[in-house]
């Protein structure tokens, strides 16, 4: 799915203006005159880029920002104000915006700043996805392979982890090789690395001794 740029402004000569530069620019965009109506068409799984304006009558941007927030929709915001609202454009950039554009919106700069949100944005995908997976092949591991894989990334040798374990060295070592093929990683760098993706997972009680 290509990500999309999200107008949200009550203004239809500023939502038509900015919808034309940035289509002009080779952007995918959808533009909406109110809050309610781009909350409604975005969903929790919904990529790119909010271009959102702070003042609109009804529910302004702030609320707009919370209902995302509530939601656990993570979509980089950039902010549209007018002169003399710094109070609020820090506010808004505190609840996690990623920058914001002072009316009247020049093209070059809406550009640059659209270009830096989607790449925010690819960036929080892909993590996301990274996750995703290392949890997908965890969980297919047994639940002896998963002790042996936290005591791996403890740091403990296969002897060791055999005298924990009640197991023979020769039987971990082949629990390490089939953690290894299941996690897709190549060595214990990329296994530890993969494992902080699923940090929250129930670990063996023996990896705190």
């Amino acid at each position: 799915m290509k990500p999309i740029v999200y107008i949200v402004d009550d203004d239809k000569a500023i939502r038509e203006a900015l919808q034309s530069v940035l289509e002009d620019a080779g952007f995918k965009v959808q533009a909406f005159a109110d809050g309610p109506s781009f909350l409604a068409a975005c969903g929790n799984d919904c990529a790119g880029c909010v271009v959102l304006d702070l003042f609109m009558p009804g529910m302004n941007g702030h609320e707009v920002q919370n209902a995302l927030k509530e939601r656990g929709v993570q979509i980089p915001l950039v902010f549209l104000s007018g002169q003399g609202h710094i109070p609020s454009v820090v506010k808004a950039v505190q609840g996690g915006a990623v920058d914001f554009l002072e009316k009247p919106v020049k093209g070059d700069a809406l550009l640059d700043r659209v270009r830096k949100a989607m790449a925010l944005d690819k960036e929080r995908r892909q993590v996301q996805e990274a996750i995703r997976d290392a949890r997908r092949r965890h969980a297919r591991l047994s639940p002896r392979e998963r002790e042996v894989m936290a005591l791996v990334i403890a740091g403990l040798s296969s002897k060791e982890i055999a005298q924990d374990l009640g197991l023979s060295p020769r039987t971990v070592e082949q629990h390490r090789a089939h953690i290894m093929y299941k996690m897709g990683t190549a060595n214990i760098t990329e296994l530890v690395n993969m494992a902080a993706n699923c940090i929250d997972l129930p670990w063996p009680k023996s990896l705190s001794k």
